[in-house]
């Protein structure tokens, strides 16, 4: 089978460091085009917009989508009417309504759409599902706090409305606990600490339970100085888990049981090429849906200025 002829929307930090890497170690892709109103992609043609692009190059299979999520619905509707496959880069949109509507486009025109969630590729997540699988679950915490000044300097767009503020790292976790827990979550209460200059949260608490009623809680922060922390502790009846780093390493009652290197990026885009052969996307809005639930229901507390 011929390579999928790939192009890359929105060149950043992110793109960079892990997009370009994973596609070009990944023999199932060709990168052959990349729009972006301020980076380029050595070796290729680039292009300041993506219909730009899609009218110049029209070999093009698929296109993977890394603008803010405020601007990702149009460009995914444009792939999408263009016939080409679309890669979502998390979240995949600013609201469910539109994600919904890309996904029935899709299936429509018998085209692949990607949802990614690239922490539940993270090494440890998958033992982590089997380990609590196989135990009763007695309690879940969840600790995402990190440094917005360090992962995500002079970003702008991430305090806009529809930019998610914390929930932009905190879906991370989100889409791992919607993988690993057994049953389905839903939100009880919600607090958001939104800065008096920002448009969206700095922090959050949440808490949370599922039709039979276990307790899980969540603590979201962009304050952290220090060590930075992305842990999911779970109390069981077969002692106390700890997935930690963000899903990297596994411990079971503080004993180490699996830690490998991260293949995040890399396990996205093989997923991509594996729903594109088999015609099929894959859309799990369960993490998105959690965010506008802690909106909706959450309530605000403001906290003094915040600068980037």
């Amino acid at each position: 089978m011929s390579p999928i002829h790939i192009s890359i929307v929105g060149v950043g930090k992110i793109v960079r460091d892990q997009h370009l890497p994973a596609i070009a170690r990944n023999a199932d892709y060709k990168l052959i085009a990349a729009a972006s109103r301020h980076g380029v992609v050595d070796g290729i043609d680039n292009f300041k917009s993506i219909e730009a692009m899609l009218e110049a190059v029209p070999a093009i299979d698929a296109v993977s989508l890394c603008m803010p999520p405020q601007f990702r619905y149009a460009a995914a509707r444009t792939a999408l009417e263009a016939g080409k496959h679309v890669f979502l880069e998390k979240p995949p949109g600013a609201t469910l309504s539109e994600v919904a509507d890309l996904e029935a486009l899709a299936a429509s025109k018998g085209l692949s759409l990607f949802a990614s969630w690239h922490s539940r590729y993270a090494p440890a997540v998958e033992a982590a599902k089997t380990f609590l699988a196989s135990t009763k679950i007695n309690d879940v915490k969840v600790i995402w706090k990190e440094d917005v000044r360090h992962w995500h300097p002079n970003q702008d767009w991430i305090w806009a409305a529809g930019g998610l503020g914390v929930f932009d790292p905190g879906i991370n976790a989100l889409s791992i606990v919607t993988h690993i827990l057994p049953n389905p979550l839903f939100i009880t209460s919600a607090t958001l600490e939104f800065p008096e200059n920002r448009d969206a949260p700095i922090a959050a608490s949440i808490v949370f339970s599922d039709a039979r009623n276990l307790p899980v809680s969540a603590e979201f922060d962009w304050r952290q100085t220090g060590h930075q922390s992305w842990d999911i502790v779970a109390e069981t009846d077969a002692g106390l888990m700890v997935l930690s780093e963000g899903g990297a390493k596994l411990s079971i009652d503080g004993k180490l049981v699996h830690d490998e290197p991260e293949q995040e990026y890399p396990a996205l885009y093989a997923r991509f090429a594996e729903i594109i052969k088999a015609k099929t996307s894959d859309v799990d809005l369960s993490p998105l849906r959690h965010v506008a639930d802690a909106f909706m229901l959450g309530r605000r507390k403001f906290v003094d200025a915040f600068f980037d």
